[in-house]
């Protein structure tokens, strides 16, 4: 009997969001825990993202809704939707609203932070959309203040696959991050190279792919270096694969040898 094909990849993208730590510049990045009943990967903490919906590949391409820009690559260009998929779930998983007014980043006052809370609410309740918002408080989606990073494919032996595409951000000023208690139990900024030790120790639960990009967020000095070392690169494309060793599956990097 032939092998089940594979699933196909469902399109989505997440935001590793960067500030510089208050004590020597280092990164840190914003990281949420994955309720314990979710029904993919429970309990891990993951970067803020999620599937790409019709409506985001909407708001990338009217007018008025996101900054026009021209992207390195067709599968981040607007009208795919990832873009947009990214700063709307960044929105509704931290808070956090990557836009554009008048050209430059809003600092809300707060009475505009209780305005945003509510839209939040409301996104999360699908009582609203994005667009909405953004039309409504004279905001425009800043599109181009994502970077893009890297490319993830969720193994074909998975019976969940996802294509995400991981972009870096830098926090804008006047905004905190918190997690929305509703598809997430907890937030937390954290240093690449803590959130792996806390990994390697047991009690900071991590998806493959996570991993791997704390792994490369941990080699940068500063949020600059980070940000300028994937600006104008293109990602190759990961797909890892998942082979069973000593009565477990094991998850290898594409090339990576077979475990002994």
């Amino acid at each position: 009997m032939a092998p089940p094909s594979p699933v196909t990849p469902r399109l989505s993208a997440a935001v590793m969001l960067l500030r510089p730590h208050a004590g020597d510049g280092g990164p840190e990045v914003f990281m949420v825990q994955r309720h314990a009943q979710s029904d993919f990967v429970p309990g891990v903490f993951v970067f803020p993202g999620g599937s790409v919906v019709d409506a985001d590949r909407e708001d990338e391409v009217t007018a008025g809704v996101s900054v026009p820009m021209a992207a390195l690559t067709p599968e981040t260009a607007l009208g795919m939707g990832v873009r947009a998929a990214a700063i709307r779930e960044l929105f509704e998983e931290a808070g956090v609203l990557l836009a554009w007014q008048d050209g430059e980043s809003p600092t809300p006052d707060d009475a505009t932070r209780a305005r945003w809370a509510e839209w939040r609410l409301r996104l999360g309740h699908d009582e609203t959309t994005i667009a909405e918002m953004v039309a409504a408080e004279d905001l425009v989606l800043a599109t181009d203040a994502l970077t893009y990073c890297a490319h993830w494919i969720t193994p074909e032996a998975f019976p969940k696959r996802f294509s995400t595409f991981f972009f870096l951000a830098e926090m804008p000023p006047a905004q905190e991050a918190e997690h929305d208690a509703r598809g997430t139990t907890a937030g937390l900024w954290v240093r690449p190279a803590e959130a792996l030790a806390r990994y390697a120790a047991g009690d900071f639960p991590l998806v493959f792919a996570t991993e791997h990009q704390l792994r490369d967020l941990a080699a940068f000095a500063t949020v600059a270096a980070a940000l300028g070392a994937s600006r104008g690169r293109t990602p190759a494309t990961i797909l890892p694969r998942v082979v069973t060793h000593a009565g477990a599956e094991v998850i290898l990097m594409p090339g990576e040898a077979d475990p002994m």
